[in-house]
């Protein structure tokens, strides 16, 4: 049977576009099973399994998860296995062997694909497409222009708390401890995961590998690694001001 893929990342805005198709009369879904699908990840916060199982009362639907199981659905299994931490120019091995990869393996031809990319993130659309050409996506969010505060406020609505990492005052609600992330982010995982900082610090020196590095502009301008280990607490620019991280089943390409 063709399917509808709903990807549910434990945000609002995934949630928001599932249950825009879920009570949708688009002609997209005749004679397609419904899915919605989580990318189960092992690094993620705790309270994305309340955020689920919230979910799935007001959609009324329930959520399957779908795990790369060669890596047990674990960022620091990639790591080990894979050797390395972070590509040079940004790219990630555990958005690409957990996320994209798994997508992958679990979705068949003539799937149409759901994602909660809201209004301001088209550019991320684009590149999706040219890189995957071939798959066929439906953008709910997108087409009816709702944005991210908007999806926000109908879960605050519907009587359902953000997933904890948003509470927290992150941005997204990516792994405890996302080794996309700057200085900044990493002095707040420190002071707010003190046991996932110790534990990438010590990936880190393991594999021979700094996530992090000076910038330009910075007291230190030489663009030198900094491993977390050695991160001073003020090092780097305040949270708030660091570039968002994008982490998602249609992130990341080839790394080489």
């Amino acid at each position: 049977m063709s399917r509808i893929i709903c990807w549910f990342s434990c945000g609002a805005a995934s949630a928001v576009a599932a249950k825009m198709v879920l009570e949708s009369n688009d002609e997209r879904k005749a004679g397609r099973e419904i899915i919605i699908a989580r990318n189960w990840i092992a690094e993620e916060h705790p309270d994305n399994d309340r955020m689920q199982a919230d979910c799935e009362k007001w959609l009324g639907h329930k959520i399957i998860h779908v795990a790369n199981a060669k890596y047990h659905g674990s960022v620091l299994g990639v790591q080990d296995a894979v050797k390395f931490i972070k590509h040079p120019k940004g790219g990630a091995p555990c958005t690409l062997y957990l996320k994209k990869e798994a997508r992958r393996a679990f979705q068949r031809p003539g799937d149409i694909h759901v994602f909660g990319l809201h209004v301001g993130e088209e550019s991320r659309v684009d590149q999706f497409l040219d890189d995957e050409p071939d798959v066929s996506v439906w953008l709910p969010l997108i087409e009816r222009g709702i944005t991210k505060l908007e999806c926000h406020q109908m879960l605050m609505d519907a009587g359902i708390e953000m997933a904890a990492m948003y509470r927290l005052g992150y941005n997204n609600n990516n792994c405890i401890g996302c080794v996309k992330g700057g200085m900044g982010y990493w002095n707040k995982i420190r002071r707010d995961f003190p046991e996932a900082f110790d534990r990438m610090a010590k990936q880190e020196r393991k594999l021979g590998y700094a996530i992090c590095k000076t910038e330009a502009g910075s007291k230190d301008r030489d663009g030198r690694p900094v491993f977390l280990d050695e991160l001073r607490p003020n090092q780097g620019r305040k949270y708030k001001d660091e570039p968002p991280i994008k982490c998602g089943i249609i992130c990341e390409g080839a790394i080489a």
